[in-house]
């Protein structure tokens, strides 16, 4: 049988035709526009999704044996608000997970209503991207539109009620809304009060490999697909990459230097860290997972390279790197403010240590030392609360340079997987539809069976211990120049 992986993004939707065993037969990728009606926002119409998804998946099947196709299902941008009156019509343009209006409403929920309460009722706090703050912002500023809600949707859960006509999110997704109580996987009632909203508004929540439904008679037919396919709920867009990369199980780890920089931990155990540091989500496998995301990861090193050295001959200058854990030069990555752990906006970029003889060499090392001791930071954030990890899958555009990865591995002090195909959140959604219509027991069969490991580096002894040292050294840096950032 055949399997679809819908990965909707920010700017363009990845579809992606998986045989049941994992073999890719087909990618297509279509793009939609991203409006900025004013500074700081970021919006979408919903139904350029719809009409991307209906042009992708028929040319993606276009040369397939589309009565072997068997499910659907999705990873997605996650966060965003998708608003739906009572005729099932999109009210108002989507406000999506990268804008800022939200500021004044981000700070109510943290300051005013409480961090330790927000903790308690949802397992995290309020961030500025989350679709909590976004209904908040709503009901203030527009409030007739916001009267006219009857369901609060997120963005690859539109696409699914597109297909299926069932209000529906999953859990993983849901976990991002500081709407949904992440212990318990249920709407959190003191949150729905905070927001002004009712549980009849929100969707019915599904564990990420369970069937929502079948495609509607005339939505197979435009989309050339036969009828009966069954669609599963899906996944955030990070947990749906974890799935893609067979990073589920207790304890398993993903770390990915993309854009923006992540480190996903799976965990069969709920936990919260003390200071909200992490994400507390629950995961795509029927668990749950931390997460840490730094706001500038490869970007970084795109921002050093080409704004500053004014070259794109990225591994060139990799070839002068050879002193590991020697460089007497740091760089604290936060050029877009930090995310995780510190949660700090106003925090800046800054290279520290150079002398006379500091070369260019030493700077681009310290870039690259700089963004892997960021994520560590996060790291030892999940290792408080006892899970210990001894290897990580690693994926993303940073994934590529064996120097960064060898920074990776012994820096964190662990093994440091590559994959032999890295397709993520399509993938994943792929790997979930195909769970979904019985083809494997569980995602965490799914994932032994499809993801596979092309190899793998390893730490080197002495070489992690040097690096420990340097580690202890950069993790002074920040907090003694937090109040000088707050000044700046």
């Amino acid at each position: 049988m055949l399997y679809i992986g819908v990965d909707l993004g920010t700017s363009a939707v990845k579809l992606l035709l998986m045989q049941a065993d994992g073999t890719i037969e087909n990618i297509v990728s279509k793009e939609y526009p991203l409006s900025f009606p004013n500074p700081g926002w970021s919006e979408q119409n919903p139904s350029d999704w719809w009409q991307a998804c209906v042009e992708g998946i028929r040319e993606l099947v276009r040369d397939a044996d589309k009565s072997q196709v068997a499910g659907i299902s999705f990873g997605g941008q996650m966060h965003g608000l998708v608003a739906l009156d009572d005729r099932d019509e999109v009210i108002r343009p989507a406000i999506l997970w990268n804008d800022g209006r939200t500021v004044e409403e981000t700070e109510y929920l943290n300051e005013t209503v409480g961090r330790e309460k927000l903790s308690q009722y949802t397992a995290n706090i309020a961030f500025a991207g989350f679709t909590a703050p976004k209904i908040l912002w709503m009901k203030k500023h527009e409030p007739e539109l916001f009267a006219r809600i009857a369901k609060i949707m997120l963005p690859k859960d539109y696409i699914a009620y597109k297909m299926t006509g069932v209000h529906c999110t999953d859990v993983s997704d849901a976990s991002g809304m500081l709407l949904m109580d992440v212990k318990n996987k249920c709407w959190s009632k003191e949150m729905m009060e905070i927001c002004g909203i009712r549980e009849s508004q929100l969707a019915h929540i599904y564990e990420s490999y369970e069937k929502v439904g079948t495609l509607l008679p005339q939505t197979a037919q435009e989309l050339g697909l036969p009828q009966g396919v069954i669609v599963a709920a899906g996944a955030g867009d990070n947990a749906a990459a974890a799935v893609g990369t067979g990073t589920v199980g207790d304890g398993s780890c993903n770390i990915s230097l993309g854009t923006s920089g992540t480190i996903f931990i799976a965990s069969e155990k709920f936990a919260v860290d003390s200071h909200n540091a992490l994400h507390a989500f629950a995961h795509a496998d029927g668990h749950y997972h931390l997460m840490g995301c730094m706001l500038s990861a490869a970007s970084c090193n795109k921002w050093w390279m080409e704004d500053i050295l004014d070259t794109k001959e990225f591994a060139k200058e990799q070839e002068g790197i050879t002193k590991l854990g020697e460089n007497h030069v740091y760089f604290l990555p936060y050029l877009m403010g930090e995310r995780s752990p510190h949660n700090d906006p106003k925090a800046r970029g800054t290279f520290t240590g150079m002398t006379m003889d500091t070369t260019r060499a030493d700077m681009t090392q310290a870039v690259l030392e700089g963004v892997a001791f960021a994520l560590r930071d996060s790291f030892e954030v999940a290792g408080l609360l006892g899970i210990r990890i001894e290897r990580a899958k690693i994926c993303g555009g940073g994934a590529k340079s064996p120097l960064w990865k060898k920074m990776i591995a012994n820096i964190f002090h662990i093994k440091v997987d590559t994959l032999a195909i890295e397709e993520g959140p399509a993938l994943g959604g792929a790997m979930l539809a195909a769970v979904a219509n019985g083809e494997y027991a569980d995602v965490a069969q799914a994932a032994a069976a499809i993801v596979k490991v092309a190899d793998t580096e390893e730490p080197d002894e002495k070489l992690a211990a040097l690096y420990e040292q340097r580690y202890q050294t950069f993790r002074r840096i920040y907090p003694q120049l937090k109040t000088v950032f707050a000044e700046m």
